[in-house]
């Protein structure tokens, strides 16, 4: 079991991955580079004015830790960090749907794109309808608020999708329906003034972007693992039924 639930969150997770970093290099990295190129200009230049010695050297201190910093440039060194951090979500979020295989087994592969579906509502359609994904140089409120709030609602959201399909009885149901609208009448936290440096024509871009890539990643990546898993069982199946399997 175990065996089978690895292998298969590594290949389907892999090439998940894979998909992913090619939709993000061809779709959403242009759009983020055309969102730094407003959020550099933006530079207040007319507030630079002479300051005090001691803040002078503070600032070349800060300076040089900044040079030191490493981050990537444009270019395959970007591509490749990309698909690193997509690697290794692809994978966890793999991980995941086969432990859920596991719990309740897929008898067709196309069950896996359900269970795709699934996790698309979870952790991508639910937390963008309060918290939508933002282009640099957008004015965001507190990170700590954000995660609290994207994780409270990922989780409920996962737990009424379970209720609503596999509830028995409709009081479940309201249950599902009052935990998946909770977080939203509670509202995701907001700036005091929200603010952003790029166009809103390339914002809306990058959201319907960002949708349309996490729908096909989440879809290939249930398919995917779904059709993986079924094989993978069917294998040990015919291996368990052959008179000369090992007793």
């Amino acid at each position: 079991m175990f065996k089978r639930i690895l292998s298969t969150a590594c290949y389907t997770g892999a090439i998940a991955a894979l998909l992913l970093t090619l939709m993000q290099s061809l779709w959403i990295t242009p759009l983020i580079l055309q969102a730094e190129v407003f959020e550099s200009a933006d530079v207040p230049h007319e507030h630079v004015q002479e300051r005090p010695a001691h803040e002078h050297a503070v600032g070349a201190h800060e300076h040089e830790h900044d040079a030191e910093a490493w981050s990537p440039a444009d270019g395959w060194q970007r591509t490749l960090s990309t698909f690193g951090g997509d690697l290794v979500v692809a994978v966890g979020f793999a991980l995941l749907l086969c432990a859920l295989y596991n719990l309740r087994s897929p008898t067709k592969s196309w069950h896996g794109v359900l269970w795709g579906l699934a996790g698309y509502g979870t952790f991508y359609l639910a937390p963008s309808a309060g918290l939508p994904p933002e282009l640099p140089g957008t004015m965001a409120a507190e990170l700590s608020s954000r995660q609290d709030w994207w994780g409270v609602t990922a989780l409920a959201t996962a737990i009424g999708l379970g209720l609503l399909v596999f509830g028995r009885h409709w009081l479940w149901r309201v249950v599902a329906v009052l935990l998946i609208a909770a977080p939203h009448i509670y509202g995701a936290p907001q700036p005091a003034h929200h603010h952003t440096l790029a166009p809103g024509e390339l914002q809306a871009q990058f959201r319907v972007a960002s949708m349309l890539v996490n729908a096909t990643f989440w879809i290939a990546l249930g398919g995917l693992s779904g059709w993986w898993y079924v094989r993978q069982q069917a294998g040990e199946s015919i291996t368990s039924g052959s008179p000369f399997a090992t007793r």
